[in-house]
């Protein structure tokens, strides 16, 4: 059974930093694109990033572009998300899911989430 865990969210500043980890298991992480989405309070499931199977293939959305980055350890069967330039706009549980595909519509087998919050 496919599970991933995510953690290192929190309570930061505007423009301050994050990096947001999801370790997988239950399936063989290398083969899978995973992704990494977000919701705010009230909204719908906005998707942040895509990542290919052996990470060369990286997909972000237009409101992340720049300053999110996101990568992968297949050794360590774990997804990263490193968030720079916060803005509270950015507010909201951030979760990963496991890609059939490189395409966001293929994802699916979500995590809880970690919440990350931006205030001043």
């Amino acid at each position: 059974q496919a599970e991933v865990q995510e953690s290192g969210g929190g309570l930061v500043q505007p423009g301050e930093s994050l990096r947001l980890s999801c370790v997988a298991s239950g399936f063989t992480f290398s083969r899978y694109s995973m992704s990494w989405g977000r919701q705010a309070p009230g909204k719908g499931i906005e998707w942040v990033s895509l990542i290919g199977p052996s990470g060369l293939e990286t997909y972000y959305g237009e409101i992340v572009k720049g300053r999110f980055t996101i990568s992968r350890d297949n050794a360590k069967n774990t997804l990263y998300l490193q968030l720079k330039s916060l803005t509270t706009e950015d507010t909201a549980t951030y979760f990963c899911a496991k890609c059939t595909a490189f395409r966001l519509s293929a994802c699916n087998d979500r995590g809880q989430g970690t919440q990350v919050t931006v205030s001043s």
